[in-house]
C-alpha cells in the first residue's frame, strides 16, 4: 500500500478521533490497528510523531490577538512545499477569521511536519481541521471548515 503520513492521519482522523474521541484505544493496540490496515511501522511512527506535536501545540500559549492584524511572509522552504492555491486558502482561512495568527502558525508548522515536498490545498484543509478540532474554543470554526471540506463545490472564494 502506497500512503504517507497525510494518509494515515485522515484514517486515524476519520476512524478513531473524529466518532469515538472517547474510546480512542491505547497507542500500542492503534498501531497494531494501523499495521493491519496496510500501514507500515515507519509511517505509523511518523504518524503519531506528528500527533504528538499537535499534541504539544495544544499546552503553548497563545500570544497577540486579532487586533494585531500581522502580514504572513512565506518563507522559500513554505513556498516550495505549499502551491499557490495552498497558500491562498491558509491566507484566505484567515482573512475570514476561521484562523487567528496563532492557529495559522500551529497550521503551518503541522503542515511542514508532514515532511511531503509537494503540499496541496486538500491537504491543507485537513491539516486545518485537524489543528481546529485539537484547539479548545474553536469549536464554530471547526464546524465552518468540516462543511468547507463536505459541500459539494469544494470551492472557496475571495
Amino acid at each position: 500500500m502506497k500512503e504517507n503520513v497525510l494518509d494515515l492521519l485522515m484514517y486515524l482522523f476519520e476512524n478513531y478521533i473524529y466518532d469515538e474521541p472517547e474510546a480512542a484505544p491505547d497507542r500500542d493496540s492503534l498501531g497494531d490497528s494501523l499495521e493491519e490496515a496496510g500501514f507500515s511501522s515507519v509511517e505509523i511512527d511518523r504518524a503519531f510523531s506528528w500527533l504528538d506535536g499537535l499534541a504539544e501545540q495544544r499546552r503553548m500559549p497563545v500570544f497577540g490577538g486579532l487586533e494585531n492584524n500581522p502580514i504572513r511572509v512565506f518563507s522559500d522552504d513554505e513556498c516550495s512545499r505549499l502551491d499557490l492555491d495552498a497558500r491562498g486558502l491558509v491566507l484566505y482561512l484567515e482573512n475570514i477569521g476561521v484562523l487567528d495568527p496563532a492557529r495559522r502558525e500551529q497550521v503551518l508548522d503541522r503542515l511542514l511536519a508532514l515532511e511531503e515536498e509537494d503540499i496541496s490545498m486538500e491537504d491543507v484543509k485537513w491539516v486545518v481541521l485537524m489543528v481546529l478540532f485539537n484547539q479548545p474554543g474553536q469549536e464554530a470554526n471547526y464546524a465552518w471548515m468540516e462543511d468547507l471540506m463536505f459541500e459539494e463545490e469544494g470551492e472557496y472564494r475571495h
